[in-house]
Order: C-alpha cells, then structure tokens, then sequence
C-alpha cells in the first residue's frame, strides 16, 4: 500500500523538478527532523529557553554569535529590518510598522527588489523601513551607495537569488565594505542558499536562511549573525513578529535538520542528482528542437540543473506549452518556469524521492513525442500566461 497520503486528500500527486520553492511545500523534510518533531510535539517547553537552544546550534552552523528560528526567511527580513530600527527599545517595538523612529531608512539595490511571491521590498516596509532604491535595476556603483547613505539610514539588505539581476550591480564584499565605513548594518536574505558561513564570513551582521528549502527542515526561517542585532530581531516577537511566530516543533525541528546538514553525505547526493540529469539528458539528446543543456547554479550553490531549450518550429510546441502539458498530464510534472519566455525551462534534480527521475524521464519523452506528432506548432499566445496568471487564485476556494 502507497504511503503517499495526497490522493485521500484529493491532492494531485505532483512531482517536484522546480527546485525548493514555497509554493510546492519546498522540499523533503529530513527524517531527522520529523523525528524531532514529533518527539517534543506532546510536551511542553519555555519557548525562549528552546529558543536559546536554537542558538547555540545556529551559531555553530554558521559562525555567528547568535541565532534564532522565525516563520521564514521572509520573517527573517522584516524582523532584522526591524531589530535595526529599534534596537532595545520596547515601546518603539510596540508602535511599528505605522511609528517608527526616525533612522529608520532601508537600503537595497534596486536590482535586488525582487518577489519570491511576495516583494522584498515590501517585508522591509512591514518591519517599519523606509525603502530607499540604490542605483538603477542593471546598475549601481559606489557612489549610488555611498551617496544614499545618511544620517536616517538604518540598514542595508543584501538579496542573494536568482531572481536578482547577476551582473552591473555591487557585490557583497563592497555592499558590506560601503555601509560599515558609514556605520551601517547589513542584512542578508540568503534564502535558498547552501553555504551557512559565507555571507557572515564576508562581513555581513545578520544573515537570513530558509530551514525548509536546502536544509529540508520543517517550514521556517533562520535568523544569525552578530548578537546584539539579533536580539534586537528576537524583540520583536513582542511586536510585528508576534504574527511571524513558530511553533516548539518548528524550532526543534529546524535544530535536528542544522545537525543533520552537519553529517548529511553531500557528495552523495550530489551524485544522485548527476545520474539524474544524465539520465534527462539522454532521453532528450536527438530530438528535434530540443536542446538540454547542465548548468550550474547562478548563485554558486553546489548543484546543477538542466535547461530545456525548445525551438517551437521543430519541437511543435513552445516551452510555455510543454511546461503546462507537463504540468497538466499523469503525474503531474512541475518544472521551473520562471523564464519560460525566453524559449526554454529549468529542471531541478534536488527534491526527487527514489524512482521519480525515471517517472520524469518517461513524461518527457511522452509530451515530446505527442507535439512532433501534431500537424500544427502547439503555441499558446504568450501573453495568455500573464493575462491569466492569477485566474486561479482569484477564485480561491472554488
């Protein structure tokens, strides 16, 4: 008997070559993890004790002095922001986002303002920050920043993704070396990245992590970094982060899958996830139109992906449509298509249980061969994909 529990719950069994994205449930949950969770679930705990607890392991982790567990990365940004503001002050924790002080300006490269299905401009703005854009989205230089900077800047976030423009825009190493020379902080939203200590190493204050992407822990955010900003951060589970709270059964859980990472057979994953692509690679090798590429990561994370490249001509479809009639056949298979429009989409070999890379392999093959065998090109006007994006979630529930 089948353990997977989404057909009771009238749940399509989809299968994940998107990556750790939030919207998918992000990734497999280590047992680790689940083990710990369900063990402290029954009893009680004094949550800031488990929280300092927390932070002893993300401090190891990452090299910070402090840590803490929140909501998510999303969390992470809006309490950092927020901490910055601030600092110890209660009263001033109490009156945000609507009051807050008056050094309360936020800078981020205006390259950098991205959504990861929300904006993150918009996650400063609920910690209490004025937003102010640094250069332009292909470009900034030193003087943009160096000039943004006043007497009211507060903070300044760093965003690491890739969905950021990757070239024009200041690196990190300078971000850090422009706001510290002026007595700024910086924040780090490293949501989906794999390297715990490299932001912090770099001379970032606080860094921000998912715990439920790369780490495979239960639905969560790692704050980390110098402890004074992070207490700061931690106060405002007396205000904007009461909203943005976790549970015992997060927080330990994210504690179990941080120890995990530290004994995880990272080679040996990375190896599974090559037979993978190979085995992608092979069954799309000679077929008209289609050109599978091996990538690596855009943001240096240890792991590659395969970019589908399709020439409608020759394939008889678009990309746009091959990722629906992936999307849309038996099993569902959910690539990542952020960028569709340039003619080609991402598979992701990270999140795959046993036997799923072949499952892949054998829909691939079935929607190639279904659109050659079309009379007419398969192609979906392309702005049909903007126009009804959000179709169905302007009908949620129905």
């Amino acid at each position: 008997m089948s353990d997977d529990i989404r057909p009771s719950l009238g749940l399509r069994p989809v299968i994940n070559v998107s990556g750790t994205m939030t919207s998918l449930g992000a990734s497999i949950v280590v047992p680790e993890a689940i083990e710990a969770m369900t063990k402290i679930l029954p009893q009680f705990v004094e949550i800031n004790d488990l929280q300092r607890k927390a932070s002893a392991v993300i401090a190891r982790l990452t090299g910070g002095e402090a840590g803490f567990v929140t909501a998510s990365c999303s969390a992470g940004i809006t309490l950092a922001v927020a901490g910055a503001i601030t600092g110890n002050n209660l009263l001033a924790i109490e009156k945000l986002p609507d009051v807050a002080p008056e050094k309360n300006e936020v800078l981020v490269q205006m390259g950098h303002v991205v959504s990861y299905g929300a904006p993150v401009d918009q996650s400063i703005r609920l910690g209490g920050g004025k937003v102010v854009l640094v250069g332009q989205a292909t470009s900034t230089h030193r003087f943009h920043m160096e000039q943004a900077i006043t007497d009211k800047t507060a903070a300044a976030v760093y965003v690491v993704s890739h969905h950021v423009v990757d070239y024009g825009l200041l690196n990190l190493k300078e971000f850090v070396e422009i706001a510290h020379a002026k007595g700024v902080p910086v924040i780090v939203d490293a949501a989906s990245e794999y390297d715990l200590r490299i932001f912090l190493e770099q001379g970032a204050d606080i860094v921000l992590y998912s715990g439920h992407k790369f780490l495979g822990g239960p639905t969560s955010g790692i704050v980390a970094g110098a402890k004074e900003l992070v207490r700061h951060a931690f106060l405002q589970n007396m205000g904007v982060g009461r909203g943005m709270k976790v549970g015992k059964e997060s927080i330990f859980g994210v504690m179990a899958a941080l120890e995990a990472w530290e004994t995880r057979d990272h080679e040996a994953v990375r190896e599974r996830e090559t037979g993978n692509l190979q085995l992608w690679k092979r069954t799309l090798e000679g077929r008209p139109g289609v050109t599978a590429l091996i990538e690596p990561d855009p943001t240096n994370n240890p792991l590659d992906r395969m970019r589908v490249i399709i020439s409608p001509q020759e394939a008889h479809i678009t990309a746009w449509d091959m990722a629906a009639a992936l999307r849309n056949g038996s099993p569902p298979i959910i690539v990542r298509d952020h960028e569709v429009e340039h003619h080609y989409f991402y598979l992701d070999p990270c999140n795959l249980h046993p036997g799923q890379e072949t499952v892949v392999a054998s829909r691939l093959a079935e929607e190639f061969d279904k659109a050659r065998a079309s009379n007419n090109i398969i192609a979906t006007p392309i702005e049909d994909l903007s126009r009804h994006r959000f179709d169905g979630l302007l009908r949620w529930p129905d």
